[in-house]
């Protein structure tokens, strides 16, 4: 009876682990699935963060434009990749490096408003667009990298904007209506949503 309930518990981990883990996919299917969000022209000279068979972050392609873009987290359920301009890499970089720490989301927030503030974290002078790209597993052709079925969003950094100085609204009215999110704070940041096909 004992050897039964320990080989249940392991087989339970086993399918537990499995369901939690995605298989890490080669490196030029992430890279095609990473960069399928940059705009066309930018997708080859990209640089491109992805996984090892590890499941540890690294760089899988070396960029020679001012795009960066992320594969999908082998670790996480679903499917997101984005791509932003790579004045934002700083901003970016400084919430994986806390999240690898183990900070909570308010905290990484505090601590990079904190250092954006003080100018010890660099933030970008002009406004920076961030492309992310959402899917579901089932909707991924794992032999080209491609989502069949996606959702797409564009948000563009604009650090410390306000509503007074956009205009913009805290909510969106309509559906794929810009509105500003954040506002007044280190990562506001314009919201345009397409509406859904």
């Amino acid at each position: 009876m004992k050897k039964l309930i320990i080989t249940g518990l392991v087989l339970s981990a086993s399918i537990i682990g499995f369901a939690q883990n995605k298989k890490v996919l080669p490196k030029e299917i992430q890279i095609k699935m990473a960069t399928q969000v940059a705009p066309e022209e930018d997708r080859e000279g990209a640089k491109v963060w992805g996984y090892n068979e590890e499941g540890e972050m690294v760089v899988l392609q070396e960029g020679t434009n001012n795009i960066v873009c992320l594969a999908d987290n082998p670790n996480k359920e679903g499917i997101k990749v984005s791509c932003y301009g790579k004045q934002l890499e700083p901003f970016m970089k400084r919430g994986r490096d806390l999240k690898a720490e183990g900070k909570a989301t308010m905290e990484l927030r505090e601590i990079r408003e904190k250092e954006a503030k003080s100018g010890e974290l660099r933030m970008p002078e002009a406004p920076s667009m961030l492309y992310v790209l959402t899917g579901s597993e089932k909707d991924l052709d794992i032999e080209t990298g491609m989502l069949r079925k996606s959702d797409i969003r564009y948000v563009i950094y604009t650090p410390f904007a306000t509503l007074e100085s956009t205009g913009l609204p805290a909510k969106p009215h309509k559906p794929g209506m810009p509105w500003l999110m954040d506002p007044g704070t280190h990562r506001a940041h314009i919201m345009v949503t397409p509406p859904k096909e």
